[in-house]
């Protein structure tokens, strides 16, 4: 295997990364390698003052997404004064770390791929994962246990009452869930997988139920309804001593499987009574099991799993502050993740603990439309988590079929669409926005300030990456980076993303 040696000389990549992996990277770069090269003249910051060059950018609309177009990248020879409506980036004001992008590993979207044969699977996967030309997503969630966008109710021990977890076991995440992540890791094998409860075991809950909130699409009788800020887990010692030991037998059961769980995140929504699997907690009962069971159990038996206080729904900043101020529960938690009205808490968070990494957990999921306006919606969410502190960003069900519903019956968007009657396939608007982040975006990458909000821009190096949303009319726009200017006719409602080098 020639190719192969020549590889991991050239990159000095160890024998940890397969030929096979080693291989796609090669073909991939074979089959780019114009596109490559396009990129390689963006390399100008040491050309003469006033010349100017032209390179690439990409460029979606609703109507053309990922349209590779051309513009100016110069030297600026003014006299630096103000010019309206100029957008200004600098490089050397940076704030927070990027960890990386990607979305969730859920049953139903392993369920809409399985229409396809094999090789056409396989194209989506790539499409999503390779590290050459696709999104390269390489930070990516799974529940622990069954979530709304499971085939239907499980967890990894219903037998009630065996608090020494004698009887669990993952055998029902081999079905989907292992397949999937592996085939995944096949493309890169640097994805990065973290887990989520989202109800524990039905008999430690005060209802016996997965549910919280009665409804046609559960069996819970009335008397189980739960509310926000009352426990439903069972805070007794037995009960909170198995829980923190059925997380650390999940971690240890994905090790057999040669998956690492990087982190968990304590409880999806832990204020969200919901129909389908949910568990709502008090936040001072979440600290006691963080800060007494948890994290002691964690850090004994996986010291390289983080622990973060996720997944944030809430708003209410003192919710947070209870848990990450816990004597206790502050000496474990690693970051915190934050979803739909979690926005409203992540500025304060960001300012009041920040050694802690946060994340953007599930972007919201609309309800099925799949169009132009939920990619708008969606990269203003993308500004607001970046703006205020946010380290990575999250997709949530990556694929769906036609309906986009979950076996609760909401109907929700994805990435990319498979109809289970005929196998035609949808790249969403939602894929190619993602795609304008992480095919250039990645772990190590800082974002840096900029003049305008709607200007997100990120470097690592000399390489600066700037993504723009222009939601107006088909505009000419200039950028300046230091006494680099890039001058661009931005067109009507589209996403855009540059890359330039901006020297040492």
């Amino acid at each position: 295997m020639k190719v192969v040696a020549t590889l991991r000389s050239l990159t000095g990549l160890n024998t940890s990364v397969g030929s096979w992996a080693l291989l796609k990277i090669y073909q991939s770069i074979m089959k780019n390698l114009s596109y490559l090269l396009s990129l390689l003249l963006l390399a100008c910051a040491g050309q003469p003052e006033g010349s100017s060059m032209e390179v690439n950018w990409v460029a979606s609309t609703a109507g053309q997404p990922w349209v590779v177009k051309t513009t100016k990248v110069s030297k600026d020879a003014s006299d630096g004064t103000e010019e309206p409506g100029v957008i200004k980036v600098y490089p050397p004001k940076m704030q927070q770390e990027i960890d990386g992008f990607g979305g969730c590993f859920n049953e139903l979207g392993w369920e809409a791929l399985q229409v396809l044969p094999a090789d056409r699977q396989d194209s989506l996967l790539n499409a999503v994962f390779d590290p050459m030309d696709g999104c390269r997503f390489t930070l990516c969630r799974m529940p622990l246990g069954a979530n709304d966008y499971a085939v239907d109710w499980y967890s990894h021990n219903e037998v009630a009452g065996d608090f020494e977890m004698r009887n669990f076991s993952i055998a029902r995440d081999r079905e989907r869930l292992i397949p999937y992540i592996k085939k995944a890791q096949q493309i890169n094998p640097a994805i990065e997988v973290w887990a989520s409860p989202w109800s524990p075991p039905s008999w430690m809950k005060i209802n016996n139920h997965y549910a919280c909130n009665p409804d046609k699409v559960n069996d819970l009788k009335p008397e189980g309804k739960g509310q926000e800020m009352v426990s439903q887990f069972r805070m007794e010692e037995a009960y909170l001593t198995a829980y923190a030991h059925y997380f650390s037998k999940f971690v240890s059961a994905y090790a057999e499987e040669e998956i690492d769980i990087s982190a968990v995140h304590v409880q999806n929504e832990p204020n969200s009574c919901q129909n389908f699997p949910s568990c709502v907690w008090h936040p001072d009962d979440l600290a006691t099991f963080i800060g007494d069971y948890l994290g002691p159990k964690l850090a004994a038996d996986h010291p390289q799993t983080k622990l973060w206080l996720g997944t944030i729904e809430r708003p209410q900043i003192e919710r947070v502050s209870a848990i990450l101020e816990h004597p206790e529960a502050k000496k474990y938690i690693k970051g915190v993740g934050f979803q739909w009205a979690g926005k409203g808490a992540i500025p304060k968070v960001n300012t009041a603990y920040p050694d802690l990494r946060l994340m953007q957990t599930e972007t919201e999921c609309g309800n099925g439309s799949n169009d132009w306006a939920a990619a708008e919606h969606t990269f203003g969410l993308m500004k607001h988590y970046f703006n205020n502190g946010a380290n990575a960003y999250l997709y949530w069900n990556i694929f769906l079929n036609e309906t986009g519903k979950s076996q609760w019956g909401w109907k929700q968007n994805s990435m990319i669409s498979i109809n289970s009657a005929d196998g035609k396939v949808v790249f969403n608007p939602e894929f190619y926005l993602m795609k304008h982040f992480s095919h250039f975006i990645g772990a190590g990458f800082v974002k840096v300030e900029s003049s305008d909000a709607s200007c997100l821009a990120f470097r690592k190096g000399s390489e600066l990456i700037i993504v723009y949303y222009n939601d107006g009319d088909a505009v000419a726009q200039q950028f300046t980076i230091g006494d680099v200017k890039l001058d661009v006719r931005l067109a009507a409602q589209s996403f855009n993303t540059f890359r330039v080098d901006i020297g040492t």
